[in-house]
């Protein structure tokens, strides 16, 4: 051994090692040992890991190994997430091809992940634009078209006029694109969907199942889901059309003073005689942040009271929730409570506090600041008034329903999953469009439909699939001309099973092969995911729904994907600000002053590191000054891995100094025999033999509790450091 503690020359020599002897290969072997299926969420390919990456892969590491050292056969792989706009943005500015900017990334990448050490089977690696992948993705979307899964159908969307394409409502923040704040409008387009609604009961009642994850995710996945029982009815329009409403505030209906349509109800062209105005809010439809309304000039009546209320056309009123009009109800829904305000429009209390059952008889006519939306008493509402809240729910209800005006139904606010995007680079959909024959997908034998390569792709302009050299074809079934589909497919689509194609290596993928079946029955469910809480929703949703629709077309027995989910935090740290330049690195702060100009440096809270912040550690320079064991150790002591890390330029110091220590000690006994025959015979001794001995297997069981134990790993290492 040296003397000396050198990081970068012992880890290289074992990671060259390790590479050259195959020593995380997977290997299924002949006896009776346990499988465990270890996965990180795979990263995007934009060039260059960050902090967030070595805290993530190294919780996952440190779980591969411990399994592999406990006798266990594990697969832990790794791969890209490599299609997406970020890619053609680049390529645009760079004046290159997107395929040419991830490949160069993914090498980057691949080098800076094995110089942190971690224990991948690299020949399992996929990147989700090779075409080897992505026929995958198009032959799941034909199955799915066949049974009736894919549809397409019209629908209003959002769209940025300056990426020129469709964002899921995740990606629209204060009413602008999460990528390049451009004014986000809505657009009518014909849209691909996948009918996740048909497996709604089934993702709802396995979130039940999932005990292996964490409480706030399972919660937050059901009201994403959003379930909801409640009342249908109908109010009648003074045109003679019926308006039928869903409602789970049937308490509520003798204070409705408005009602509202969604613009793209079929109702709102009948009613609506301002065509412009109309249109005007369709294009602000389902902005949350602003609430713009249009008076119809008609009336409906309220089945409960026979009251004449005015109908409006509003952009906050959803199509895909319920039945695309709402009664409005301004004194118990803040939303309608706004809209009210804004439009002057009546206000009436039929709901008191509990807290004032005694005053339930009283005209409640004190104006109000905001809506109360709790439940509570009934007031100003006929015979039902004095009746909580849960039991007029029922009876009016009740009674509606012994008229025929109503129906106890029960709804949900998952809505169908749209994957139609309007972009390059992506997944083409592998439908054709015959005037003769219709809409037909493309033959299996005939996947995958490649992506062209020779492109060029502008700022703001069209996708070039729209390019006649791509979407000219002929039909299969007549051989006639046709044209294909130039819309891809949502990202969300590839990492929607890519934990599938980890059970076979490369050059072997044929999902529908006994060989692979077999493999996929071998490891999954993934017994450990780990990824970061901001997939809570969409990522996992979609995953679990996918796993079912695989399993229904014979490829896996699972249902859900995930045994147990580890959602890791953040790596936080404090921002540096200069007057005149704004944002700096933390190692362009030195004393306080601004290192480009000598300003005082203003010293900003902590929080997410982010490269418009730009408190982010370069986590190679941080490897060529401490080595990739002080990195991995300092992520996995500062904080259990659940919790956010607050980063720490002392913390890292004494992650290194705890290893150097432990350098130098072995240094120092490199005479281990001599060592091993003093322990060996003063095991029954009281001298400190015996107690270095005891010490060892109390550290050796509190580690094991600890990694058991929902992965504490900074305990763990605690209790090394105490030994």
């Amino acid at each position: 051994m040296d003397k000396q503690y050198n990081p970068q020359e012992v880890e290289l020599k074992w990671q060259k090692y390790w590479a050259d002897n195959d020593t995380f290969k997977t290997t299924l072997s002949s006896s009776d040992k346990e499988k465990f299926y270890c996965l990180e969420m795979f990263p995007y390919p934009s060039g260059n890991i960050h902090m967030g990456h070595v805290r993530n892969y190294a919780i996952g590491d440190v779980i591969a190994r411990y399994k592999r050292m406990k006798g266990f056969d594990v697969l832990h792989p790794m791969g890209w997430d490599a299609f997406g706009l970020p890619a053609e943005n680049a390529a645009i500015k760079s004046d290159s091809h997107p395929a040419k900017w991830t490949y160069q990334n993914i090498e980057n990448m691949k080098v800076q992940l094995n110089r942190i050490g971690l224990s991948y089977d690299w020949d399992r690696e996929c990147a989700t634009c090779n075409p080897d992948y992505y026929r995958w993705n198009q032959w799941f979307f034909v199955k799915m078209f066949e049974k009736g899964l894919a549809y397409r159908k019209s629908s209003f969307v959002n769209w940025c006029s300056d990426c020129m394409t469709v964002l899921a409502n995740e990606q629209v923040i204060d009413g602008g694109c999460w990528r390049c704040d451009t004014q986000v409008v809505q657009k009518e387009l014909d849209q691909w969907f996948f009918k996740i609604t048909n497996y709604i009961e089934e993702l709802l009642e396995g979130c039940d199942t999932l005990t292996g994850w964490p409480d706030h995710v399972r919660a937050m996945q059901k009201n994403w889901i959003g379930r909801s029982e409640g009342l249908e009815c109908d109010f009648t329009l003074d045109t003679g059309d019926t308006m039928r409403i869903f409602t789970t505030r049937a308490d509520t209906l003798f204070g409705v003073t408005y009602m509202a349509l969604a613009p793209t109800h079929p109702l709102a062209d009948k009613l609506v005689e301002d065509k412009a105005a109309l249109q005007g809010i369709k294009e602000l439809y389902g902005d949350a942040e602003r609430k713009v309304g249009h008076f119809t000039g008609h009336y409906a009546t309220n089945p409960v009271n026979d009251k004449k209320i005015p109908v409006y056309v509003a952009n906050f009123v959803l199509m895909e929730y319920g039945t695309g009009a709402i009664m409005s109800v301004p004194a118990h829904d803040q939303r309608d409570f706004e809209f009210a305000r804004e439009y002057n429009l009546p206000i009436k209390r039929v709901i008191l506090p509990a807290a004032d059952v005694d005053n339930k008889d009283k005209d409640v006519t004190d104006p109000m600041t905001e809506a109360l939306e709790e439940y509570g008493v009934m007031t100003n509402s006929d015979k039902y008034t004095g009746l909580t809240s849960a039991e007029g729910r029922i009876e009016v209800a009740k009674d509606l329903e012994a008229r025929g005006l109503g129906k106890r139904v029960i709804n949900y606010k998952l809505r169908d999953w749209g994957i139609s995007r309007q972009r390059y680079w992506g997944t083409p959909i592998p439908m054709i469009y015959c005037e003769a024959c219709g809409m037909i997908p493309v033959p299996e034998d005939q996947l995958p439909v490649l992506l062209p390569e020779d492109v060029k792709l502008t700022s703001g302009g069209d996708s070039p699939l729209k390019d006649p050299s791509f979407t000219e074809t002929t039909c299969p079934k007549c051989g006639g001309k046709a044209r294909r589909e130039s819309d891809t497919m949502d990202t969300f689509m590839d990492s929607s099973w890519y934990f599938l194609r980890y059970c076979m290596e490369k050059g072997e993928v044929d999902l529908t092969s006994a060989e692979s079946k077999a493999k996929i029955a071998r490891w999954m469910p993934v017994d450990q995911y780990i990824g970061g809480v901001e997939h809570a929703v969409l990522h996992l949703l979609y995953s679990r729904f996918f796993t079912r629709v695989m399993r229904d077309l014979g490829l896996t027995q699972a249902s859900e994907p995930f045994t147990n989910l580890l959602t890791q935090g953040m790596v936080c740290k404090e921002t540096y600000k200069c007057p005149t330049h704004g944002w700096i690195l933390p190692e362009e702060s030195k004393d306080g002053a601004c290192t480009k100009c000598g300003s005082s440096v203003e010293v900003g809270r902590i929080e997410k590191m982010s490269k418009s912040k730009k408190n982010v550690i370069d986590p190679d320079s941080l490897i060529n000054r401490y080595g990739a064991d002080t990195a991995r150790l300092f992520s996995l002591f500062a904080a259990p891995p659940e919790r956010d890390l607050e980063w720490s330029d002392q913390g890292v110091d004494g992650a290194y100094r705890f290893l150097k220590r432990i350098w130098n000690f072995v240094d120092n006994h490199q005479n281990l025999s001599i060592l091993r025959e003093h322990l060996s015979s003063n095991e029954e001794g009281e001298g400190s033999s015996k107690k270095l001995i005891q010490k060892t297997h109390q550290t050796i069981k509190k580690v094991t509790n600890d990694i058991e134990r929902d992965f504490h790993f900074n305990t763990a290492i605690a209790a090394m450091m105490e030994l």
